[in-house]
C-alpha cells in the first residue's frame, strides 16, 4: 500500500441525477474539503482524473471510482441502483457516505 491509500472520509451528502445522459446515472458530490485532501493525496492516475475508492452506504460495500466535475468543482461518486435500492435512497435523500481511497 502507497502513501494516499487507505485514506478515509465520512459525509452526508444529497443523491442528485446527472442530467446529461438519458440513462439513469445517480450521484453524490463529495464535500469540497474531502474533494481537495483526496486530489493532495499521492495516489497513483487513473483515467480522466479518477480516484479508486471503497464506498459504503448503510450496509452496502462496493469498490468504485470517484471523479472530477469541473462545474462542482468536487469529485463525484456514481451511486448505483443495486446499492440504491438495497438501502431504500434514492435522489433527493441526504445519504451517509464512507469513502475509502484504494492503490
Amino acid at each position: 500500500m502507497g502513501p494516499g491509500v487507505g485514506a478515509r472520509f465520512e459525509f452526508e451528502a444529497e443523491l442528485w441525477r446527472w442530467e446529461a445522459r438519458t440513462d439513469s446515472w445517480v450521484f453524490a458530490a463529495l464535500p469540497e474539503d474531502v474533494s481537495d485532501e483526496i486530489a493532495e493525496l499521492p495516489l497513483p492516475p487513473a483515467g480522466f482524473g479518477s480516484v479508486k475508492v471503497r464506498v459504503t452506504i448503510g450496509g452496502s460495500c462496493w469498490s468504485t471510482s470517484v471523479f472530477p466535475d469541473a462545474g462542482r468543482k468536487t469529485y463525484v461518486l456514481p451511486v448505483k441502483a443495486a446499492v440504491r435500492s438495497a438501502e431504500q435512497v434514492d435522489v433527493g435523500d441526504v445519504v451517509r457516505i464512507g469513502v475509502e481511497t484504494l492503490g
